[in-house]
């Protein structure tokens, strides 16, 4: 199957989409599963479809397989089965020839199935019409699915943004940006931690990194400092 990074003109930062950058212990922190889920979940045998986009043993993750596994554990969160994500999953793999197309589309969900707007697979079709992609296709509208992933922005049908932790917090990754870390506006979490690692109060590190206290305060409990430990520079 063809790959954007057999296309010629295309932004470079789409070419590093398909490079291995997260290792399994960090998707698994970003996702709050554990590194076992990733790995079952890429398992693939005659009986055993993936969940998500295999990779090699012992491989990192590229960018749109890590989007997959905060999808399947968007999905696993929101009540899907796992039978219906992988059922979804190689239907919309041969409907849109698509490598990663939980990565590659926008979605939505009742908390049992899962659906897409008909007009990303039909062209023309109407806006306000779903597919239950988990079911081979049925028909509904919009109307009757109100729980959308907002975890995730698109762009061009790709999700750009991952709001990694939580839609309110201003923790993001974004392939984009940082080279596709956790950051802040734009300053990695990891660089954060490592002022704070040396001494350095939380105004300082807001100030000199022209950031919000509580941005910071964001960045710093995502990477594991505790909420008490914050506290004494408020």
């Amino acid at each position: 199957m063809a790959t954007l990074t057999a296309e010629r003109g295309i932004a470079p930062w789409k070419r590093r989409l398909y490079l291995p950058a997260y290792r399994v212990a960090d998707a698994a922190r970003y996702a709050n599963i554990s590194g076992q889920t990733i790995r079952n979940w890429q398992h693939s045998t005659d009986l055993n479809r993936p969940a998500i986009g295999e990779r090699d043993s012992g491989e990192s993750l590229n960018y749109l397989q890590l989007v997959e596994v905060a999808f399947v554990s968007a999905m696993r969160r929101a009540g899907v089965k796992l039978p219906e994500i992988k059922n979804a999953r190689e239907y919309l793999s041969v409907q849109l020839k698509s490598e990663f197309p939980f990565a590659e589309k926008s979605f939505m969900t009742d908390g049992k199935d899962i659906w897409m707007s008909l007009d990303k697979i039909v062209a023309g079709e109407s806006t306000q019409k779903l597919v239950k992609v988990n079911r081979g296709g049925q028909i509904a509208w919009a109307e009757i699915v109100a729980t959308k992933f907002t975890e995730f922005e698109y762009e061009d049908n790709l999700a750009v943004r991952w709001h990694v932790a939580g839609p309110e917090s201003p923790v993001l990754i974004d392939p984009r940006v940082s080279f596709g870390s956790p950051m802040v506006k734009g300053i990695s979490t990891w660089a954060i931690k490592g002022r704070w690692d040396a001494g350095e109060s939380l105004p300082d590190i807001a100030e000199d990194f022209q950031l919000q206290s509580d941005q910071v305060a964001e960045a710093l409990q995502f990477e594991g400092i505790k909420l008490s430990e914050l506290k004494a520079w408020h």
